[in-house]
């Protein structure tokens, strides 16, 4: 079986762990009584976690044409000859309104209905509510056909154990592309590398004057610091790093060149990390989980191993704790962008979580990444049964 990502977004994205079924149709009939079938519809269904009842009327209401979803026999049908294309397309505005969060774009949610008669989709991830437009044509068919309440964690094991059977189909294809990826990553950067050295651009004396390798720079200051001639404020070796980092960002430096830059530093990996995380997003507020995914390559490249990802971690929580109060908002989905990015482990992002929890910090970062650390856990635990 064929499988695509769920999302739009995500259709180019090799390591992307939600997956659908790519829709197949037929026509069936002639004249006024031609239909079309979505031969596939009950798989497509189950791997969005909504009832095909849904999706079915969704595409007729879009349409203008009747539909109809048979429970019995999985048969769904529209009125009129529709290419797959079209069909393809509407799927995909339903899995943005019905399915996935509006916040991080996961779409695992569910579907909740308040007393009020208001929709709403509740991301397992991030917790995030995300409110459906009410005045889109499916809500009413939806107030009236509810979605079956879930009866503990039986429907949540039932979801991974089929996301699990989705992705073992789609497994060797991704690992080829992953192979695929790294290799053309290799060979953009050495071709980068030799034509910046053909070029000559800062060779020798560039790296004599740059602050991770100015040990006479440093011997000068000192000098002219013990002879009264202090012109100006001292920087310290943090923030030369923290300028380095930038200035590379700006000539659009590569993963591998950022990553010789901040190995050859004489700070701490600690103060590595957070000079890379300030350069990096120093004063940003809304939008901040955008810029994460955005530079995500840079953090890949910065955090090698598990000790490196708990530096991360820390970094996140230095950051987050003098940030604005939208960024604030956004830890969640950070989190969950690292974690879906293979940046962060789960086994790293609970320990750090449990870490804080224990000795006592009550601070909002750790309130906020209490949604993610709840979905990890409940996904860990449904593995292992």
């Amino acid at each position: 079986m064929a499988l695509q990502n769920i999302g739009a977004s995500n259709k180019d994205d090799a390591f992307y762990r939600y997956k659908m079924p790519r829709m197949l149709t037929k026509i069936e009939g002639r004249g006024n009584g031609i239909k079309t079938n979505i031969v596939n519809m009950v798989d497509i269904a189950k791997a969005l976690a909504r009832p095909a009842s849904y999706t079915t009327k969704y595409f007729g209401c879009e349409l203008g044409a009747q539909s109809k979803f048979d429970e019995k026999t999985g048969i769904a049908l529209v009125n009129g000859a529709h290419d797959t294309s079209k069909l393809a397309a509407l799927l995909e505005n339903f899995i943005k309104k019905y399915v996935q969060c509006y916040g991080c774009g996961n779409p695992e949610t569910e579907v909740l209905i308040s007393k009020k008669e208001m929709i709403t989709l509740k991301c397992a991830a991030c917790g995030f509510l995300s409110d459906v437009d009410m005045r889109d044509k499916l809500t009413t068919f939806i107030l009236k056909n509810p979605p079956e309440q879930k009866k503990g964690g039986k429907d949540k094991k039932a979801m991974r154990r089929a996301e699990k059977e989705r992705m073992k189909e789609g497994e060797a294809a991704d690992e080829e592309m992953k192979k695929l990826k790294k290799d053309a990553k290799k060979k953009g950067a050495s071709s980068k590398d030799t034509k910046k050295k053909a070029a000559g651009g800062g060779s020798d004396e560039e790296h004599a004057t740059s602050p991770t390798h100015s040990q006479g720079a440093d011997l000068a200051a000192a000098e002219d610091n013990s002879n009264g001639n202090q012109t100006g404020p001292k920087t310290t070796p943090y923030d030369e790093l923290v300028e380095e980092i930038k200035a590379n960002l700006g000539n659009a430096a590569t993963a591998a060149q950022l990553k010789g830059v901040l190995s050859s530093s004489a700070l701490p990996p600690k103060d590595v990390m957070h000079a890379l995380f300030e350069a990096l997003f120093h004063g940003v507020g809304k939008g901040f989980a955008k810029e994460v995914v955005k530079n995500k390559k840079y953090l890949s490249t910065a955090v090698p191993d598990e000790g490196s990802q708990m530096l991360l971690l820390q970094a996140i929580e230095a950051f987050c704790g003098k940030c604005s109060a939208e960024a604030l908002k956004e830890v969640p989905v950070v989190l969950k962008a690292l974690y879906d990015g293979d940046v962060l482990e789960e086994e790293t992002i609970v320990q750090w979580y449990n870490e804080a929890v224990a000795a006592g910090k009550n601070s909002q970062v750790v309130k906020n990444a209490k949604p993610v650390v709840e979905w990890l856990q409940s996904a860990e635990s449904d593995d292992e049964e």
